[in-house]
């Protein structure tokens, strides 16, 4: 399984996120560019690098970066 720190990374490229400002406790729809395509690419992610599937309900379940982690299995 990933640290917290490689999902923040692979979350950073996915959405094209430069700088440090992702943490675990960042609010990750308070980024600006935040909108519904950068869910689809996160429910995407999920499924290519996790195989887990993320539903718009889990999604709008979570409103931080721990949140969606706390979602990937542990090994």
């Amino acid at each position: 399984m990933d640290t917290i720190y490689q999902f923040i990374d692979k979350i950073k490229e996915a959405l094209e996120i430069t700088g440090d400002d992702l943490r675990a406790d960042t609010s990750f729809r308070d980024f600006p560019n935040w909108s519904s395509m950068n869910a689809l690419i996160l429910i995407a992610m999920f499924e290519t690098e996790y195989d887990v599937t993320l539903t718009g309900d889990i999604l709008r379940n979570c409103s931080t970066v721990q949140d969606l982690y706390n979602l990937l299995p542990s090994e």
